[in-house]
């Protein structure tokens, strides 16, 4: 009869199967764990627009600003902290206090609905200001007064365009 042999076959098939699975395993555990000089690599958050960043808080959240001068507008598009999703506001508009060329004046970015999106007045993470000046000027400094996402309130985030307020 030839059944031992094959039984016989198969344990060790099956052993050596599973003797591959603990290498594997042990394998990808040493690979997860590191060795003790591996360095953690630090977080690069990109704006998705390649805008100016403007932390919030210890980077709770972010607003990426993006100018077009060829029509003279600035974009405010609502972040998370990791600048990776958009977060959707009740805010009726956004005043933004400007410094430019010796003079201060208040732009205020109003919501912008979005079809595709979803996103209503009153539910947006997207506010837009028009203004001649945002055709020709390069540079900046900013201040948000007075901010409300989700339950936070920022007062006087400062920043300079095009450099944002990163604290790295």
């Amino acid at each position: 009869m030839r059944l031992k042999p094959a039984i016989t076959l198969l344990t060790v098939l099956v052993l050596a199967g599973g003797a591959w699975a603990l290498v594997r395993s042990h394998i990808g555990a040493t690979a997860l764990a590191g060795s003790a000089t591996d360095q953690p690599k630090p977080h690069q958050a990109v704006p998705p627009h390649r805008g100016t960043p403007v932390e919030l808080g210890d980077e709770q959240f972010t607003i990426e600003l993006v100018r077009d001068p060829a029509s003279g507008t600035l974009r405010a598009y609502v972040l998370d902290g990791e600048m990776e999703s958009f977060i959707r506001i009740s805010a009726r508009q956004l005043d933004l206090v400007v410094q430019r060329q010796g003079r201060q004046e208040t732009l205020t970015l109003k919501p912008v609905a979005d079809q595709a999106t979803g996103e209503t007045v009153g539910d947006t993470s997207l506010f837009e200001a028009r203004a001649d000046w945002l055709t020709s000027t390069d540079t900046f400094k900013g201040v948000f007064r007075n901010l409300k996402i989700q339950d936070q309130v920022f007062k006087s985030v400062e920043f300079s365009f095009p450099e944002g307020n990163a604290k790295d």
